[in-house]
């Protein structure tokens, strides 16, 4: 059994080097040597350029690799296996030294490169060849990929174009990326890596991101022949992809093979595969790719940044910033090409502000400089014509017939030259214009949220956005739809919208094509309104009911308390409304007015409907609510009584709460409350107020006093003695004698003998308390005393020292038979149980020392020992 055991250990310790995360990436590229030994063959040297973890070992460095050969035709494998032997092996790294003017510089970007090569011979194809390596797995905590990246592996493959797709295509010899691998990249910094490629056959070359292949597994690491084409696409995770793995913030130029843009913020690990698109004559022959792992760190590089141009179209006092973090120390130096002297900023993004007397295009220039000697420049537009207002207008709102747009754009200087208008109808993909003033037809009814980018030909650009709401008919507004006239009345009715109105035909209307028609019905009628706006056609009606005569009823007389307010509810089918008096009501031209009466008052009330009209009167008495008075606020002292006194004008009372009052069916109870408590007296009576009269009463209860005259203590003849008493605001000690002042809280005492003071502390209301301080007076010289036994189960419990002449203890040490430190102290009164860290100590004979200062400044220093009984 422990044999087997150790062989599995072996297993385990020398196979899992083979597939730890380790692959960084990959090129295999090929170059044709010439023709072969046999008719219509070719020799080509096949390259596999295999990027490693600096600190891959063992099972991981592989000293040779199997290529697979591919037909493209079939995707069938042609021939055996070839294996590559391993040519060259090197560690690259970028030096943290290399470069000053990057703060925090990455010290871990490094790549072991180990090349394998071999020749083959294939015979001439028509569709070419896929030349093929799988191996597993990549490195772990790849941040652009899905899921773990430590257990995904790695295809790389190269493809000999045939005969179909150019005539010489099989002499081609594959582009090679010359990159410099080992560069740093800093998190949210501007970058740019050269991923251009070597051509030797001349052809041209096109560059873009693509995704990397996926290959081999965990089960599988070291595969003897690759699987079939095609492979699969690696898993990103979003926002990042094979076209954009740096993200949105980072491209390829397709022509030069630069890298640029803005780093990610996540630091770490990131796949990139750059595809080089190999053109002959026209003829795409041949795609060639690297996968390449690129390392985002924690640093910050010096650069000046800015974009090529600037608008400025709101004001001449303009800001400007560096468009990337520098490191701190960085000065910014600004020239604003208006002949004004230049600004320098040392703020993080190096923020300026510069005002212009003038309109025009300025050339910037900026200068960023650290330590004196990492610089860096650019320059920049700045296009100053402030005065810029993007807006537009519309007109309908019918989805049958086109809505028009408008531009109403203003800008002082310059003109409008381009239009972008996006109409949000999410029926269509065309829904755009860049004319001045389109039209457009929706497809669905609803809100729509239409952009208009305007650029005038200063450079300003702005964007305005305006919801419209687009309907299945044109809407029709209606100030009122159902509405009442007096028999005697004209009304003139009303209509609002877009386009014409139309109204039907009624022998009591006057002006049917008119948005306003007048009406004098007799009798309740209804007229019918229709809006046409370019044939898209609306209706809508409006009632009109018709009275003879108005009813109104002002309500039954009441009666309320005074200064109450009351709203007054008549029931009338009035349309108008006149209240006299009107001095006592909030407004006198509503149906419902608040009313305050100052007394028993009469209101009239007059409701019109047109010509009609009526009025009705209502009478509110008023009645004084009871009178509640509950006395003065008091205060008293803590635990003491309050004699309440109230008085009332009322038939009954109650007092709240009740449970500190003697009683609380008496007007002048005695209240004994344990804090400040507010008493409340509610009272009723019968003549007419519905409401009670209420009044409150604050007993404040001053805090308890604490009285503390000091501890006992014991002094030496002729020592003064600094009392320090405490409790309220005001003190009396006696007796008086040997006192600096018996009336403050610390008075100095200078006594020959045994003496006990009271001290008495009071309040301004005259609570007060009492305590009292003993001192005992010794006719000897400033001493410590310490014990020479105590007992911790006994009566004396604590060894503890006693200082007389004593003002300030300096230390008392306890030590061991063996010299250990088990207790100190400098607070006089504190002393030692007989316990070290909470552990009971042995009985026996303990070392201490003492030593003080007395109250002349002489130092007073004891040692001796001292028994711990158990």
């Amino acid at each position: 059994m422990k044999k087997i055991l150790v062989i599995l250990i072996l297993i385990l310790t020398f196979s899992l080097p083979s597939i730890a995360r380790h692959i960084k990436g990959g090129e295999m590229t090929y170059r044709y040597l010439g023709p072969g030994a046999s008719a219509n063959t070719s020799r080509y040297l096949i390259e596999l350029k295999l990027y490693l973890d600096c600190n891959a070992m063992g099972g991981q460095l592989d000293n040779t690799v199997p290529i697979t050969v591919f037909t493209r035709a079939t995707n069938r494998q042609y021939g055996s296996i070839v294996t590559a032997g391993l040519d060259n092996d090197q560690t690259i790294r970028f030096d943290p030294a290399s470069n000053p003017c990057i703060s925090n510089a990455p010290v871990d970007v490094c790549y072991r490169i180990r090349t394998y090569s071999i020749s083959i011979t294939l015979p001439d194809d028509p569709d070419g060849y896929v030349i093929s390596y799988q191996r597993c797995c990549r490195i772990e905590n790849i941040i652009n990929l899905a899921g773990a990246s430590g257990n995904v592996g790695a295809t790389y493959f190269a493809e000999i174009p045939g005969t179909d797709i150019y005539p010489d295509a099989y002499k081609n010899s594959s582009p090679r990326f010359t990159t410099n691998d080992a560069v740093a990249v800093c998190g949210l910094s501007s970058f740019t890596v050269d991923y251009s490629v070597l051509e030797p056959d001349g052809d041209s070359i096109m560059y873009s991101f693509c995704s990397g292949y996926i290959g081999a597994s965990q089960s599988n690491p070291t595969p003897s022949q690759s699987s079939a084409p095609s492979y699969r696409d690696l898993s990103y995770q979003f926002p990042y992809g094979g076209s954009d793995p740096f993200g949105p913030k980072a491209s390829i130029n397709p022509k030069t093979g630069l890298v640029t843009g803005v780093a990610p913020a996540e630091i770490g690990q990131y796949v990139i595969t750059v595809c080089a698109y190999e053109y002959r004559k026209g003829t795409l022959i041949n795609i060639h790719r690297k996968d390449i792992h690129v390392k985002v760190s924690d640093c910050i590089p010096l650069q000046a940044l800015l974009k090529p141009d600037y608008s400025y179209c709101d004001d001449f006092l303009v800001s400007f910033k560096n468009e990337q973090l520098n490191p701190p120390g960085s000065i910014y130096i600004w020239q604003f090409g208006d002949n004004t002297k230049m600004d320098t900023s040392a703020d993080l993004e190096g923020r300026v502000q510069h005002r212009y007397v003038d309109t025009g295009t300025y050339k910037v220039s900026l200068k960023v400089i650290l330590a004196g000697q990492c610089v860096d420049s650019t320059t920049t537009l700045a296009k100053v014509y402030p005065g810029f207002y993007p807006a537009f207008t519309s007109f309908g709102t019918c989805q049958l017939t086109p809505i028009q747009f408008f531009d109403a754009t203003t800008t002082r200087y310059g003109k409008v030259s381009t239009w972008s208008w996006d109409f949000a109808d999410q029926t269509s993909s065309a829904d755009t214009s860049h004319a001045q003033n389109p039209g457009w037809r929706y497809g669905s009814t609803g809100f729509k949220k239409v952009q208009l980018i305007v650029e005038s030909d200063k450079g300003c650009i702005d964007t305005a956005f305006n919801d419209i709401e687009v309907r299945d008919k044109p809407p029709i507004t209606l100030p009122f739809k159902d509405t009442l006239i007096c028999s005697i009345d004209t009304l003139q009715l009303k209509a609002i919208g877009n386009g014409i109105f139309s109204w039907a035909t009624n022998p009591t209307i006057i002006n049917t094509n008119s948005a306003t028609p007048l009406v004098f019905p007799k009798t309740t009628t209804t007229y019918q309104v229709t809006l046409d706006e370019n044939g898209c056609i609306n209706t809508d009606f409006v009632k009109v009911r018709v009275v003879d005569f108005v009813t109104l009823d002002a309500g039954p007389d009441s009666t309320i308390c005074l200064t109450d307010t009351i709203q007054l509810r008549p029931v009338t089918d009035g349309l108008q409304f006149s209240w006299t008096p009107a001095s006592s009501l909030n407004n006198a031209s509503l149906k419902n007015p608040l009313a305050v009466p100052t007394g028993t008052t009469t209101y009239q009330l007059r409701s019109s409907i047109g010509k009609c009209s009526t009025t009705d009167d209502i009478t509110l008495r008023t009645v004084p609510y009871p009178f509640v008075n509950t006395g003065k606020d008091t205060v008293v002292c803590f635990e003491d009584t309050a004699q309440l006194k109230a008085s009332i004008l009322a038939s009954r009372f109650t007092w709240s709460p009740v449970n500190t009052l003697n009683s609380g069916s008496i007007l002048n109870p005695i209240a004994f409350p344990k804090r400040t408590t507010t008493y409340t007296l509610i009272a009723y009576d019968t003549l007419g107020c519905p409401k009670p009269g209420i009044d409150q009463v604050v007993v404040t209860v001053r805090p308890k006093i604490n009285a503390f005259a000091g501890n006992d203590t014991a002094i030496v003849v002729s020592q003064p003695l600094q009392l320090t008493g405490s409790g309220a605001e005001f003190f009396e000690w006696t007796p008086s004698s040997g006192l600096s002042n018996s009336t403050v809280s610390s008075p100095i005492a200078l006594i020959d003998d045994y003496t006990v003071y009271a001290m008495k502390t009071f309040t301004v209301e005259g609570c007060f308390a009492i305590d009292t301080i003993q001192i005992k007076v010794f006719k000897t010289k400033p001493e410590i005393f310490v014990p020479n036994a105590f007992a911790p189960n006994g009566k004396n419990k604590i060894l503890r020292p006693v200082p007389v002449g004593i003002s300030k203890l300096d230390y008392f040490r306890v030590y061991n038979r063996w010299g250990q430190l088990v207790f100190q102290t400098t607070e006089a009164g504190r002393g030692w149980d007989g316990t070290l860290s909470g552990k009971l100590q042995d009985g026996g004979v303990y070392v201490w020392m003492v030593q003080g200062k007395d109250y002349t400044g002489k130092t007073v220093t004891k040692k001796g020992t001292a028994v711990l009984l158990r």
